[in-house]
């Protein structure tokens, strides 16, 4: 701090030059000086005066206002506080659409240490090693034996024989709580649906099971909460229909040498899902604990139907027929060109040659890039992204699973005439094979938005807006029919007799993490509604790098690999759903109904 001195030298000098007295220049700087200091100290008293007064008012005012809530609450009797009586380890079964049990709490022990109260600490080590081979020898030793620690967790959960061997330890100082577990009594079976759960906060006496993931998570206030009197949670998933699902696909997975594999049957009229596997999957008795590094798609924790986003090929090529027919811009016997053809520097090109032309619903029943393409550029990005989006292809699906809440489907930025050719023939849109499954059952359930839900519904039909018309909604079944039932399609390996089964096959190049695409790996969908006549589920089958050797040559398309999958799970689920097979004659004649 810079101070101006008593007697400074220019005021002197003015002084004697004025013929004053040189001193009393001295007398009234140090009067200037003492002034300020006073004013300085007025003020700051007058602050703490002011910050006293606040807070005898803000002091005051609480009690006052304390007691005058106390004086308007209801009189009750005082409760005794504990810890262990806040945890809440009420937890409400989990059951499918017919009442088996999927998930329920059992009674069971933990297993806790006080080693202070321990006759042979080092004895009482060696024996839990025993009794626990998993367990960390060296750090229970230098717990039970540091002299530091007056309580230790030995294990959060005991079987009764294990219990048994450690009563019959005879150490004191090795006592039990009683705990709540969840139990899985199907094991692995609906591990994606259900998620699992853990230990939240934890007493002696009590611990609270919290959701993780699946079902568990989303609805973990419900399965909490008290005033239900621990009414079950129902789901959708039929038990019955679950359990074949995941074993054909298990099968079929092994079968075609696939790496991964997901499957999803949902009702068309209510978007109840019936069953839902993917594979590699877990046990939820067992949860694994999540991978803090590398790719989540590698983890068995992985939700490949409800998570995985893909390009997925052609199964969108039904989509562009739904956008020309839907605009009036053909019928399904409207000739399209299908001579090759490019755009910019990228030739739009077919697997096979099929001539000079073909009709919409043989595009769709021969799969051809060129054919879909055109009819793509003829309706334009506008048309095409409006159908998309009302299938509800742009935002992630409502199913109650957190984990499908982050997978949003990823559409270009920039929809250019190139976007518009690809993603006619599902390449350039990366999707879930849930959100393909919902919007295939808005084409079977006469053209209604339907909303995916794990949950059993008081209702047999919940569909929304309508999207497409009835008539472009049965046209586009039929073309589907046709891709599965005549000879030149593209699924024949996929017909189940007396079921009509309809379909589109995709396969699609499988994406890099990094960008680009890899040489020879290929992501393989069976997209199908069934049965045709009159549908009533959709199922869409989907395999990840599947390659077999077939007719002498390695085959990994989706009509050799995915499809006869995809079969094989319909003729083992429909009859459990009480699916009546059609007879021959009441069969509809799809070239006819093709034509309207």
């Amino acid at each position: 701090m810079r101070r101006t001195p008593l007697r400074p030298l220019a005021h002197v000098i003015s002084a004697r030059e004025g013929g004053e007295n040189p001193d009393l220049i001295e007398a009234r700087e140090r009067a200037k000086r003492n002034q300020a200091a006073q004013v300085k100290t007025r003020v700051r008293a007058e602050n703490r005066l002011l910050i006293l007064g606040l807070a005898f008012v803000l002091g005051f005012g609480a009690v006052g206002g304390k007691m005058a809530i106390l004086a308007s609450s209801k009189a009750e009797e005082p409760a005794e506080y504990t810890a262990a009586s806040q945890i809440v380890n009420q937890r409400a079964d989990i059951i499918d659409r017919n009442g088996n049990v999927l998930a329920t709490n059992m009674s069971t022990q933990a297993l806790y240490a006080q080693p202070h109260l321990m006759v042979d600490p080092k004895k009482a080590a060696d024996d839990l090693q025993l009794i626990f081979p998993e367990l960390d020898h060296d750090r229970i030793e230098r717990d039970f034996t540091g002299g530091k620690r007056k309580f230790v967790w030995v294990k959060k959960r005991l079987s009764p024989e294990q219990r048994q061997r450690v009563y019959d330890l005879g150490e004191p100082g090795l006592l039990f709580g009683n705990r709540e577990m969840r139990l899985y009594p199907n094991g692995k079976l609906a591990a994606h649906i259900l998620g699992g759960t853990r230990f939240g906060e934890e007493g002696v006496r009590a611990a609270e099971v919290i959701g993780v993931a699946g079902v568990e998570k989303y609805f973990d206030k419900e399965l909490r909460d008290l005033t239900l009197n621990n009414a079950p949670l129902q789901l959708s998933i039929d038990l019955s229909a679950q359990a074949a699902t995941r074993q054909v696909l298990e099968d079929g997975m092994r079968y075609m040498n696939a790496k991964s594999a997901s499957a999803i049957l949902m009702d068309v009229y209510t978007g109840e899902i019936l069953s839902m596997v993917s594979l590699p999957d877990f046990d939820p008795n067992d949860r694994p604990r999540n991978a803090v590094s590398g790719d989540p798609s590698e983890s068995p924790l992985f939700n490949r139907a409800a998570q995985g986003r893909y390009e997925l090929g052609s199964v969108f090529k039904i989509f562009t027929a739904a956008t020309t027919l839907e605009n009036g811009l053909g019928t399904p016997k409207t000739m399209v060109d299908t001579k090759s053809f490019k755009l910019g520097s990228f030739r739009v090109k077919d697997f096979r040659d099929y001539g000079k032309e073909l009709s919409v619903e043989d595009v769709i029943m021969k799969s051809s890039n060129i054919g879909t393409a055109r009819l793509a550029l003829e309706a334009g990005a506008e048309a095409q992204q409006r159908m998309l989006k009302a299938l509800g292809f742009f935002e992630p699906s409502p199913i109650e699973l957190l984990e499908a809440a982050h997978s949003k489907p990823l559409v270009p930025k920039d929809w250019t005439e190139l976007s518009t050719v690809t993603i006619s023939y599902g390449h350039g849109i990366s999707v879930t094979p849930l959100h393909l499954a919902s919007a295939y059952a808005s084409l079977a359930n006469g053209g209604f938005k339907v909303n995916p839900t794990l949950r059993r519904l008081d209702t047999t039909d919940a569909r929304g807006e309508r999207v497409i018309s009835a008539q472009t909604a049965q046209q586009l079944v039929s073309m589907l029919r046709r891709v599965v039932g005549e000879e030149k399609g593209t699924a024949t390996m996929g017909d189940v007799a007396g079921y009509e089964v309809a379909g589109k096959t995709g396969t699609a190049d499988k994406l890099k993490p990094t960008g680009g695409y890899y040489e020879g790996k290929v992501i393989s969908t069976f997209a199908s509604v069934f049965p045709a006549s009159k549908p009533k589920y959709a199922l869409v089958v989907s395999l990840d790098e599947p390659e077999i050797e077939a007719a002498g040559e390695a085959r990994r398309t989706a009509g050799w690999t995915t499809v006869p999958v995809a079969a094989e799970m319909i003729s083992r689920i429909a009859p459990i759903l009480n699916l009546r097979p059609i007879a021959r004659k009441e069969q509809i004649q799809y070239t006819s109904t093709s034509s309207q």
